[in-house]
């Protein structure tokens, strides 16, 4: 089975932290990712940027307008292959949000939920 892994951090909490800070955690991720890497069933794994679209339909329109966020955002997404949501969860506990200590502090975490289709 396949499983999508969304990688969430706080840009309130990372904001408030100095630069040297932020880029001291974030030179203890790669070790963790090529650990997850290594497993094999890792399929994609992007970061993601800062700005977003919110795109829907009201009123039989269909509006675009920018996203504010603050809080809780977006950081990262990966795909993975699994046997089951038990399987992918222990999986994404490899991932640097919740390997490397100083992201506890940035609000990192992943949730992980089950693909039921899929297009190549």
């Amino acid at each position: 089975m396949k499983f999508l892994c969304v990688g969430y951090f706080n840009r309130e909490k990372m904001d408030a932290r100095p630069e040297e800070e932020i880029n001291a955690v974030m030179g203890e991720c790669e070790p963790h990712l090529q650990e997850l890497y290594e497993t094999g069933q890792v399929l994609m794994d992007a970061g993601t940027g800062l700005e977003a679209k919110d795109i829907r339909k009201n009123g039989g329109k269909v509006i675009v307008s920018d996203m504010e966020e603050t809080g809780e955002m977006i950081g990262s997404v990966f795909l993975i292959e699994a046997e089951d949501l038990d399987a992918a969860a222990g999986l994404a506990r490899l991932h640097p949000a919740v390997q490397v200590e100083g992201g506890g502090e940035f609000g990192w975490r992943i949730e992980v939920r089950p693909v039921h289709y899929f297009k190549e």
